[in-house]
């Protein structure tokens, strides 16, 4: 038997007695992410057990949602999972074979919790989708209800941008030399941009680094918090998380040399100075870190990520920051 056909796919489902709201949650859509699918895993013997009831509603598991890359203990299999997500009629990658399974049970679901890790070692947090808007790239009319659910995931920091922001990087990744595929603004969808992109609301939560031993904890009360928040289980809807602290992605520089295996945050320590440059707009940090300085990027590390933390729509802050946190 060859690798590859000793892999399959699994999704577990559970429906409630009553209707209501389909949530799905993915782990391991990075192979080496491993906290969600032993937080999920958790909570399918829950249900099966009957310790943990569905009341209403319906979910789904997906513990393995890359299993090449899972059976490899690495980030990827033939490619990142969560890029340029769609389906395809000809497959030549694995994770295309993923996205031909994925991308219509994620359609079929109002919600979506995908759960990661990352490199280095650094705070929670969750990725939110833009504002509401009609714009052609990420069109979007459901930020209440997403920002409600972030606010109830347990975690205390937030950080927004991804699409509009890598979509502004595609020049320079042209002049760059990165194949047209790279380039393409649409390159940086992955499962929580695909299922807005079909109605439903999508939030990522980084649970932790990799290996710490905190990060499936984080995940597994992510997963009953948003069981509740959607009244999927009796339990008493969780409150929203207080001393907030709201991200906006400022600008990605893309890896030094093409054998990096990924994608990332690798950042420099940053300032503001220069409070004009930093005032919010429109609800959302604007402009450059007064004062930031960011260096080349080092070959054996991921793209740089600039952070620039502000007035959001999930909490106010005055200063910016800039992290080493995440594979992204």
């Amino acid at each position: 038997m060859t690798e590859l056909e000793s892999l399959h796919f699994q999704s577990v489902s559970f429906t409630g007695l009553a209707p209501g709201p389909r949530l799905i949650v993915l782990g391991a859509v990075h192979g080496n992410e491993t906290c969600g699918t032993q937080a999920i895993r958790r909570v399918i013997a829950e249900i099966e057990s009957g310790q943990l009831g569905l009341v209403a509603g319906s979910v789904t598991f997906v513990p393995v949602t890359n299993p090449l890359a899972y059976a490899r203990h690495q980030r990827i299999g033939d490619r990142n999972l969560n890029r340029n997500l769609v389906p395809t009629d000809t497959p030549a990658e694995f994770e295309d074979r993923i996205a031909n399974w994925l991308c219509p049970l994620l359609a079929q679901h109002d919600a979506l919790l995908d759960l990661h890790s990352f490199h280095t070692a650094g705070e929670p947090f969750v990725m939110l989708g833009p504002q509401d808007n009609s714009g052609t790239l990420e069109p979007f009319a459901r930020s209440a209800e997403e920002t409600a659910l972030a606010l109830r995931l347990g975690v205390h920091r937030f950080v927004d941008g991804w699409l509009d922001t890598y979509a502004a990087g595609v020049a320079r990744r042209l002049a760059a030399g990165v194949s047209a595929r790279e380039a393409d603004v649409h390159y940086g969808v992955g499962t929580t941009e695909y299922m807005r992109a079909q109605g439903g609301i999508a939030l990522t939560l980084e649970c932790g680094q990799h290996d710490d031993p905190a990060a499936p904890a984080v995940a597994y009360r992510a997963i009953h918090n948003a069981l509740a928040q959607l009244r999927l289980t009796s339990a008493p809807v969780p409150a929203a998380v207080t001393d907030t602290e709201a991200l906006r992605l400022y600008q990605v520089i893309d890896r030094a040399h093409a054998g990096d295996p990924g994608e990332g945050v690798r950042l420099p320590q940053a300032s503001c100075s220069d409070r004009p440059r930093c005032a919010p707009q429109g609800g959302r940090a604007a402009g450059a870190p007064g004062g930031a300085k960011v260096g080349a990027p080092d070959p054996s590390t991921r793209p740089i990520i600039v952070l620039a933390q502000g007035l959001g729509r999930v909490g106010t802050n005055e200063q910016w920051r800039a992290r080493q946190d995440s594979n992204l």
